[in-house]
């Protein structure tokens, strides 16, 4: 019976591939633990682990439980979310292009999502929805109209989505949305995760959570699409329909990221290809991993961003430029 092992020992896939996510889930569930309690713990002013969790000391005399509750744990979860959101959105954009250059940066969809929270802030927009502010749904819709432009010039003259159109389409208007937002605000390009509270992590958890919802549908499917579209077809694959999914959900997450910390570039690229070194390639295990390692990843970029000069601040941003453009330099390389 697949899953159980048979007379002579063998392990059939099915088992075998829940014993290998059983211990992907486990490792690098581990470290994004381990960076999510450490993190808060460096910075100018050094506290103790023991101290944050005393109960015989007051909160209101415990400054270190304060620094790690309030100034500190906002900040290192929110590097986690958006390294998540991002590298998992990197995770898909690659296997549907079948491109191992493809990410929310190369499609415009961080740009996008940039310039729609910009506008947000330079109009000084004020309204809400289903409580999410204007921010937000700003990047939001920013990210999707960036995909639903490059997606149509894709589409445009042929059935079915043209890869290398979409990816030139997206490196275009990545170029061109940033030279719009390099008009009116250059720091906001190098990303920074200057989160200070817990409200924009809640309002964020939502697209987020709709974005998750549609990768959980995504990972059988994509082993197949990123063989090829046709192939996928024959197998009985519904291209488009897993097309809209993937890319709308890899949107909706990375419109989330940005308006958290702006767009942080490279996580998309680099995190899913360092994954897959050490899973594999099969996305069931590829993404839950993507998504814990980028997490983890981005703790420590924000981690040397904060503490490297400090009292002063780098943008994380250029940590993880810095880091991801050699790793990217090495991919064109590899592919070229």
């Amino acid at each position: 019976m697949p899953g159980r092992a048979d007379a002579l020992g063998a392990v059939h896939p099915r088992a075998s591939i829940r014993q290998r996510l059983v211990w992907t889930l486990a490792g690098f569930g581990m470290l994004a633990v381990a960076a999510c309690l450490l993190a808060p713990l460096v910075g100018s002013t050094r506290i103790h682990l023991g101290t944050v969790f005393d109960r015989s000391i007051p909160y209101a005399d415990n400054i270190d439980a304060q620094i790690f509750f309030v100034a500190r744990l906002p900040r290192v979860l929110g590097a986690a979310l958006v390294g998540s959101a991002l590298a998992m959105s990197g995770v898909v954009f690659q296997a549907l292009l079948r491109n191992p250059l493809a990410s929310p940066d190369t499609l415009g969809v961080s740009a996008g999502a940039s310039l729609g929270a910009m506008m947000a802030i330079t109009f000084n927009l004020d309204f809400s929805l289903l409580g999410v502010s204007a921010v937000p749904l700003a990047s939001f819709a920013g990210s999707i109209g960036a995909l639903t432009i490059v997606y149509g010039l894709s589409t445009a003259r042929r059935r079915g989505t043209s890869a290398m159109v979409l990816l030139l389409g997206g490196v275009t208007l990545q170029a061109l949305l940033s030279a719009v937002i390099a008009f009116r605000n250059v720091r906001w390009l190098m990303g920074s995760l200057d989160v200070a509270s817990y409200a924009p992590l809640a309002a964020a958890l939502a697209p987020m959570a709709i974005g998750w919802a549609g990768f959980a549908t995504l990972p059988r499917v994509l082993d197949l699409v990123s063989v090829g579209s046709e192939s996928a077809a024959a197998r009985g694959v519904n291209v488009e329909r897993t097309e809209r999914i993937a890319l709308v959900s890899a949107s909706l997450t990375t419109g989330a990221a940005v308006s958290l910390a702006g767009p942080v570039s490279f996580v998309g690229i680099i995190v899913p290809h360092l994954v897959r070194l050490i899973v594999g390639a099969d996305h069931r295990l590829v993404l839950p991993a993507s998504a814990l390692f980028g997490g983890a990843f981005l703790i420590g970029c924000d981690l040397v961003a904060r503490t490297i000069i400090a009292p002063l601040e780098l943008p994380v941003g250029i940590v993880t430029a810095i880091i991801g453009g050699p790793v990217f330099l090495w991919l064109l390389f590899r592919t070229a």
